[in-house]
């Protein structure tokens, strides 16, 4: 029933753009020359972006982006000989953003079931798992903690950005602990910073980047067992060909392949900390 729904609605999408005025990027999706053939006609790919370093990083005063995902966008232009153009968002919309047709693909998205169902998805460009970052010196945090369940406790307050697979992940685990939603990365940080918050919920390499930042007193562990272990790839829209869905695998594959991955995320990462000093 699932199926045929789904298939109902995809078959509508053209009379909706007629009717309802979807984006152009959603209307030529639905092309018989491919999904990126009229992206080639519009002249721009438009990349959903939201911050995360080393993923996605904006530059407040420039509105110039860069991290390695934002990288892969403009080289994936470069591939089909367009403009690249970044649609800021939130974590909250990043899928809703996509599956309204506001932007070709969504940067850094962890591939979930969940997400699988609204969109779909590139290869990964790289595994994902969550680690949680605080104060060594917090008497609120246990010695030895290992698990989320060891910091579990009433009067204890988990910072994480909202709308993020982090979040769906530590609200499913955790039952006493207070959990702060955040709207960006910034925001999160500076809660433990202050102290307003005593954990950090977040990627672990974006975690390592924060304890690398802060080494007199900020530590991370990856709990076991483990919140989420994740790929983290493109989001593409949910009606894409499978022929569509291969020239972006077909793009990425090679990009890990080569290690050239490996450098856009040293680079981000090199990026981050110059900027933290």
């Amino acid at each position: 029933m699932l199926s045929k729904m789904m298939t109902s609605a995809l078959r509508a999408l053209p009379a909706l753009a007629l009717l309802g005025g979807l984006s152009t990027t959603a209307a030529h999706a639905q092309t018989a020359e491919g999904y990126w053939q009229g992206v080639q006609k519009a002249g721009v790919l438009k990349c959903g972006a939201a911050v995360a370093p080393p993923y996605v990083m904006r530059d407040p005063a420039t509105g110039e982006y860069s991290g390695f995902f934002a990288d892969l966008c403009k080289e994936f232009a470069d591939v089909l000989k367009v403009k690249p153009e970044f649609v800021d968002t939130t974590w909250d919309n990043i899928v809703a953003g996509l599956q309204a047709g506001k932007w070709d693909m969504s940067l850094a998205l962890n591939r979930t079931t969940v997400r699988a169902m609204a969109v779909r998805f590139s290869v990964p460009a790289m595994e994902y798992q969550i680690s949680l970052a605080y104060n060594k010196n917090n008497p609120k945090i246990p010695a030895g903690a290992s698990s989320v369940a060891d910091l579990d406790k009433s009067g204890l307050t988990m910072a994480v950005m909202s709308g993020t697979v982090q979040d769906k992940a530590i609200s499913a685990a955790v039952k006493t602990a207070t959990i702060m939603r955040l709207p960006g990365n910034d925001e999160t940080r500076l809660a433990v910073v202050s102290k307003r918050a005593d954990v950090l919920v977040d990627a672990s390499d974006t975690n390592q980047l924060f304890t690398q930042s802060n080494p007199d007193w900020a530590v991370a562990m990856n709990p076991k067992p483990a919140l989420a272990k994740q790929g983290v790839a493109f989001g593409l829209p949910h009606q894409l060909s499978d022929a569509d869905v291969e020239v972006v695998n077909i793009f990425l594959e090679e990009k890990v392949a080569t290690g050239h991955v490996d450098e856009l995320i040293r680079k981000a990462v090199d990026e981050v900390l110059k900027a933290a000093k």
